[in-house]
């Protein structure tokens, strides 16, 4: 067993200790934070199995970009290798419009800067990538794109109806940013007609200044909301994750803004800083706090939870879509 982001040591961002400077030059004035001994139960295997090899050399095949990779995900050798070996339960996770973010977030390993131009050819790569894999559920996810003027509404749009012709069985899962001052981008992205619709809360709304600075709580829970009165039938999901200094009733209270927003599907998963400059773990949360979070969220009418210390929004997501059509016929047969 390896702990959490100990990752191949193939992986260049390792290999070069100089690329963090890179990768977020906004953090670099900003002092080592020290760094909270993990706990038993923040601990994984480490990719590199065959199956993990056959996936990752289809990704690089097709020039895409995920966030598993970019973001350190601590679940990727599982997911990447349940690809490899569960044909009829296979879902990925890619992340479109390039691999830079026009923003830096505290707690986010994906670079900083100014982005590329858009690879037009991304939509058919994705949806060639896809039929390839022979993906049952997809979840298409992108950094913050502040530059353009629809926030990369349309380039979501694109890559479903790219999935929707190559791969026409494939379930669609988007992860978009909040296209903050972005007029009419999210109704681009809801006529394109997902399956599953999340935008990520990341934090309670005292943190968004230290932990989520360029984003805005109440315009979050907004878009979630918007997305249920332009199409109804499309499942809203939202992500936090905890050990960030939240106190327990804002969680709590948190639940209940999404809930206001009619929101199915909530994710509670424990932060881990990708360095020293990002904000620091304040606490680790024990797994019977997440399983209280997860009886609370139930009673407060989520159709689903997942509350476990390394729950990630893309994680099982193909499980979670079957388990989502079905307890929300359960829901509407029992009225």
């Amino acid at each position: 067993m390896a702990v959490v982001l100990d990752l191949l040591t193939s992986d260049p961002r390792k290999a070069d200790a100089g690329k963090d400077a890179l990768r977020h030059p906004e953090k670099q004035k900003r002092s080592e934070n020290p760094v909270l001994k993990k706990p038993d139960w923040i601990r994984v295997k480490a990719p590199g199995s065959p199956k993990w090899a056959e996936t990752h050399a289809i990704v690089k095949e097709n020039k895409l970009v995920t966030v598993c990779e970019e973001a350190g995900c601590p679940n990727i050798g599982e997911c990447w290798e349940k690809n490899g070996e569960c044909w009829e339960k296979k879902h990925a996770t890619f992340m479109i419009l390039g691999d830079t973010c026009t923003r830096a977030c505290a707690f986010c390993n994906v670079k900083t800067g100014v982005p590329g131009a858009v690879d037009t050819h991304e939509p058919q790569h994705i949806g060639e990538a896809v039929a390839k894999l022979g993906l049952s559920h997809v979840v298409i996810t992108s950094v913050d794109r502040d530059d353009l003027a629809d926030g990369g509404a349309q380039h979501f749009a694109d890559v479903i109806g790219a999935i929707r012709r190559l791969s026409p069985a494939t379930t669609i899962e988007v992860l978009t940013p909040d296209f903050l001052r972005k007029e009419g981008a999210l109704e681009i992205v809801v006529k394109a007609r997902p399956d599953v619709f999340n935008h990520n809360l990341e934090t309670v709304a005292s943190n968004y200044l230290t932990v989520r600075p360029g984003a805005r709580y109440f315009h979050s829970i907004r878009l979630l909301q918007r997305v249920k009165d332009l199409d109804p039938t499309i499942f809203t999901k939202s992500g936090i994750m905890v050990g960030l200094g939240e106190e327990r009733n804002e969680v709590l209270q948190l639940m209940d803004d999404l809930r206001s927003a009619d929101v199915d599907f909530i994710t509670i998963g424990q932060y881990l800083a990708p360095t020293r400059k990002h904000h620091p773990v304040i606490r680790f949360v024990s797994p019977d706090e997440f399983k209280g979070f997860e009886t609370i969220a139930y009673v407060k009418g989520f159709l689903m939870v997942s509350s476990t210390p390394l729950t990630r929004s893309s994680h099982h997501a193909g499980e979670d879509f079957a388990r989502l059509v079905a307890a929300r016929a359960a829901r509407q047969a029992a009225r």
